[in-house]
């Protein structure tokens, strides 16, 4: 029997993806559940596992914008298995098969290794070229027509500089949509930058005497995180139009708190929302901010996870930064950036001491939020920080820590 295996829905609104990898090669062996490709649409990667067992046949090449609904691959569940099962999952930890040509990774393809299709021959043979000396985009290295017409041939002789290697790599429809928005915060907002400092003394006092009880009863490390989404939580409170929107001539404003959490993940920035984190202890913030961050990291992150939120942090510092000025999320109306924490001088009751400081910056949309409430949610930053005692703990560390 021959299964037609269709692109399932990613989620609301999404009609197109894009073939970002097959994790397997035509005419290869695959089980049931065995994942066979990965599939990018404008907010999320996702896996796509095999319905069936069977033998192979793909319908789609890598880059290939393909609609929900579309058919990408058959199955053919009358497949033979393998002797030793070598297609088996349990016998490919990598993504992609190094022994199958036809799979092997781009990076890993030698000029030698590359071959132009017919069209590209053609021309490379017009212009006088040498393949050897072109790219390939195409699958496994291969040579496609739109290369070929953008190879330049070498004018004349040159000195030997050694290698000169380029690539060309299609950004994959989640980094493109990132993109996009970046450019559409810059260009439909009229976003402004304010900064401050914030001396870091207080929260190392702090985490340094309970980290460990607070590990011990709640299995997550105490980081800065949950400090500074507790401030933040305060600061909005404080300064509700910076937990706002702007929806054409209307003002959207939220009595909730969902942080984005900007963080890094193998495809590139992503923006996990902790939901409610209003209602959230410290041990709460840390787990969150822990899943979230492990989900994204391993390629699982899902539409419905970065859905929505109504203020962002960005944590620039984690990299080495030590100023910078953050893009706001869009829709929301503000984004606070962190930075690294570096001991310098500063002058504390009329004596130079040397204190862990932060810079912090907050990026704010001044269509909908006025330079008072923009720095004074800043200044609400700071004194939580500089006091967590007594404006994130009322007062009482264990309590507050849950220990």
């Amino acid at each position: 029997m021959i299964l037609e295996m269709k692109v399932p829905s990613p989620g609301e609104s999404i009609t197109e993806v894009e073939i970002a990898q097959w994790l397997v090669a035509d005419g290869d062996y695959v089980e049931k559940d065995q994942a066979i490709a990965e599939v990018d649409s404008d907010k999320a990667t996702l896996e796509l596992p095999a319905e069936v067992s069977g033998t192979i046949t793909l319908k789609a090449e890598e880059g290939d914008a393909v609609a929900v609904g579309a058919v990408v691959c058959l199955i053919d569940t009358e497949g033979k298995v393998p002797e030793g099962k070598e297609n088996s999952v349990e016998d490919k930890p990598v993504a992609v098969a190094s022994e199958s040509p036809k799979a092997a990774p781009v990076q890993e393809t030698t000029y030698a290794s590359q071959t132009p299709s017919p069209a590209a021959r053609k021309i490379i043979a017009e212009k006088g070229m040498d393949p050897k000396s072109i790219n390939g985009s195409g699958r496994a290295g291969r040579i496609t027509k739109e290369d070929a017409v953008k190879a330049t041939p070498s004018m004349g002789s040159q000195p030997d500089w050694g290698a000169r290697a380029q690539s060309r790599t299609k950004l994959s429809m989640l980094r493109r949509k990132v993109a996009e928005r970046l450019v559409d915060a810059k260009n439909e907002t009229a976003m402004l930058t304010t900064f401050n400092e914030a001396d870091m003394a207080p929260i190392f006092a702090v985490r340094n005497a309970h980290k460990d009880a607070f590990f011990e009863k709640h299995g997550v490390k105490l980081g800065f995180m949950s400090f500074f989404t507790k401030a933040v939580v305060r600061a909005l409170g404080l300064f509700p139009d910076v937990n706002s929107m702007m929806d054409g001539d209307y003002k959207i404003a939220y009595d909730y708190c969902d942080i984005s959490v900007a963080v890094s993940g193998p495809k590139g920035l992503m923006v996990p929302v902790v939901r409610n984190a209003e209602n959230l202890s410290f041990s709460g913030i840390e787990k969150e901010i822990g899943r979230l961050a492990v989900r994204a990291r391993d390629g699982k992150i899902t539409v419905d996870d970065m859905t929505g939120g109504t203020f962002t942090i960005s944590n620039g510092g984690v990299f080495g930064s030590m100023l910078s000025t953050p893009i706001i999320n869009p829709p929301q109306s503000g984004i606070l950036g962190m930075h690294n924490i570096i001991e310098r001088p500063v002058a504390i009751n009329g004596k130079v001491e040397i204190r862990p400081m932060m810079y912090l910056a907050l990026s704010y949309d001044h269509r909908i939020i006025d330079g008072k409430e923009s720095v004074g949610f800043l200044v609400a930053i700071k004194e939580a920080l500089e006091d967590p005692l007594t404006h994130l703990m009322d007062g009482d560390v264990k309590k507050a820590f849950e220990l």
